[in-house]
């Protein structure tokens, strides 16, 4: 089944007072052109802030993020990519940030893995994210699966939505509504499934020419209007 943009869209409206104040709550993807011209440091800025998110309150780890930043050096990639471990066990003795070594160690892995991806590509990993089609979105949540560290399950999609890629989002409302619609029947975790929440994006990205990040919104809107 596919879902209907124009009931979607009357569904979502519904919940604001004008057309204006709908569209200054959904979310903003960057333009390819701004993610090109984003430094790679901001990348592995938010690779790491999105694997300290990962079972903590968001608030938290973004309140700590400025101490993040002074204490990695605004994580350059070529210098995150030289960190030793007894770099690694001084920063535990730094109580300005969130201790957590298992995470602490995947700075310099997904340094090295952005530094890999420039070399490969012979561009910025800014570009490489910009040059990625959206119409195979979880295509890329897969790479940063495999090639980066702790960036599997939500956090992938989680990373890009922190770094201004448009993705969409599986929420526990998205789902909702997704299998409302027929187009899935269970959590999507099959590479078939997500091809089938894929192709609903995809459909409705087509028809209102929305970007993902929008459309995402407006699923978990049409389920839960406190979004």
């Amino acid at each position: 089944m596919t879902l209907d943009y124009r009931w979607l869209y009357d569904t979502v409206r519904a919940r604001f007072e004008s057309d204006a104040a709908m569209e200054v709550f959904l979310p903003q993807a960057l333009s390819p052109r701004a993610l090109k011209q984003k430094n790679d440091d901001r990348y592995l800025s938010a690779m790491t802030q999105r694997v300290f998110q990962a079972g903590m309150q968001h608030t938290v780890v973004d309140a700590k993020w400025p101490e993040f930043e002074q204490a990695f050096d605004g994580f350059d990639p070529e210098t995150m990519a030289r960190l030793e471990p007894r770099d690694i066990e001084a920063h535990m003795k730094n109580d300005r940030i969130i201790r957590d070594r298992t995470k602490l160690k995947t700075i310099p892995e997904n340094a090295r893995f952005i530094l890999d991806i420039r070399q490969e590509r012979g561009s910025s990993f800014g570009a490489f994210l910009a040059d990625w089609p959206i119409d195979d979105i979880i295509g890329l949540w897969r790479l940063l699966a495999k090639r980066g560290a702790r960036l599997g399950g939500r956090s992938s999609a989680g990373f890009l939505r922190l770094a201004g890629k448009d993705t969409f989002l599986v929420t526990s409302d998205v789902v909702a509504r997704l299998k409302t619609a027929g187009v899935i029947d269970r959590e999507p975790a099959s590479q078939r499934d997500l091809q089938a929440v894929q192709a609903a994006f995809n459909a409705l990205h087509q028809a209102a020419g929305r970007p993902l990040c929008q459309l995402s919104a407006m699923l978990s809107l049409s389920i839960n209007p406190q979004f």
